[in-house]
């Protein structure tokens, strides 16, 4: 059994920002799975820190306590990602400070230098130092490699053409790719 129809999780959502009782525990399950497979996008399979499971019931946990409106199915997954890169980012920042400098959690973007794992804050750091340059390119990379989405929907989320995605997707993968020390940027 697969998600049901976006418009349904749209609805949903709708109801969700209007403060509809109940709106939000029926849609933590209509939602789970995908919420599941972009976890574990974030969390490398031998990463002993958090399981994709209780990185979702800590999203659950952030969503519950946090006012959110989302557009739409697309939108939420969104907000879903950026939660969740937080979470973790946060986990590696408190785990360093415990132990100066040990181990980092560790995620793994696809698209970039051939899909070899990074370092989480590294990544993070040059993020937040793309954004800086260019909003557009760091988003842009967040709904390619954190959420998955396709060019056109990328294109489609963002308001761009899908030209324009490819271009700037090109610019920001050339860039995280020298920014991280990679040799030569992938796909």
């Amino acid at each position: 059994m697969g998600e049901p129809p976006a418009r349904d999780i749209t609805a949903l959502l709708g109801r969700v920002s209007d403060g509809e009782p109940g709106a939000r525990e029926r849609l933590l399950p209509l939602v789970y799975g995908e919420l599941e497979a972009i976890a574990r996008g974030y969390v490398a399979p031998h990463a002993a820190s958090i399981e994709p499971r209780e990185l979702v019931h800590e999203l659950y946990l952030r969503l519950a306590a946090a006012r959110f409106a989302a557009r739409d199915r697309k939108h939420f997954y969104a907000i879903a990602a950026l939660a969740m890169r937080q979470i973790l980012t946060d986990r590696a920042r408190r785990r360093r400070a415990a132990k100066r400098g040990g181990d980092a959690v560790r995620v793994t973007l696809s698209g970039l230098a051939g899909d070899s794992e990074r370092d989480l804050l590294a990544v993070e750091d040059a993020l937040v130092r793309l954004e800086a340059l260019s909003p557009r390119q760091a988003r842009i990379v967040e709904l390619r490699c954190l959420i998955g989405m396709t060019v056109e929907e990328t294109a489609d989320a963002l308001e761009v053409s899908a030209r324009t995605v490819h271009a700037e997707w090109r610019l920001a993968r050339a860039w995280l790719t020298r920014e991280l020390g990679a040799g030569n940027a992938a796909g």
